[in-house]
């Protein structure tokens, strides 16, 4: 059986995601242009928006990694945020760009604001590659979106569900068979 398999409806196909990354990476190095920005990802499921991102860049750029938890095996935020991995160098001073796979509730991203604004940047941005506005509990400012979507369990460029459907090279939405979720509205 295939991870395809599992897909119920392809919502953004991986030329529509290529050129959506694309733009922001334009526009991006428009708005940072002489200067030296971190891209702060946050684990795991940043990595692949992060690695494609940054390659759309034409400036110099660092990176650094965060791993953070509050979903654990389920779809469902805990609400309980736990920084399980930290940045490896000091931001103070730096303009920082957050690349965020998804904003859902916001819960965890609003966490992790006011996280690293405790480390004093010159400035902290906040990119995204999916807003799904419908689930939102805290109020964020996304300064680079790349798609707004409906509220769906997605999966794949880098999303996952326990784990799995991150290699598929779109955004897909799970069968709700597959995590035992009703089915959808639609």
């Amino acid at each position: 059986m295939s991870l395809h398999d599992d897909v119920e409806v392809i919502l953004l196909d991986s030329q529509t995601v290529a050129n959506r990354v694309a733009e922001l990476g334009a526009q991006l190095s428009a708005d940072y242009a002489g200067r030296d920005p971190v891209l702060v990802s946050v684990l795991k499921g940043a990595l692949v928006f992060l690695a494609d991102l940054m390659r759309a860049m034409d400036l110099p750029t660092s990176i650094d990694l965060m791993e953070v938890s509050s979903y654990g095996a389920g779809t469902e935020t805990s609400g309980q945020v736990r920084i399980l991995k930290d940045l490896s160098k000091p931001i103070e001073g730096r303009d920082v760009i957050v690349v965020e796979d998804i904003i859902d509730t916001g819960l965890t991203l609003n966490y992790l604001l006011g996280y690293l604004a405790d480390r004093q940047p010159a400035s902290i941005k906040i990119c995204c590659l999916l807003d799904k506005p419908a689930r939102r509990l805290a109020e964020i400012s996304i300064d680079y979106r790349g798609f707004t979507i409906p509220d769906r369990f997605v999966i794949g460029y880098g999303l996952d569900y326990n784990e799995r459907y991150r290699n598929l090279p779109y955004i897909g939405v799970l069968k709700p068979s597959v995590y035992g979720g009703a089915p959808p509205d639609g």
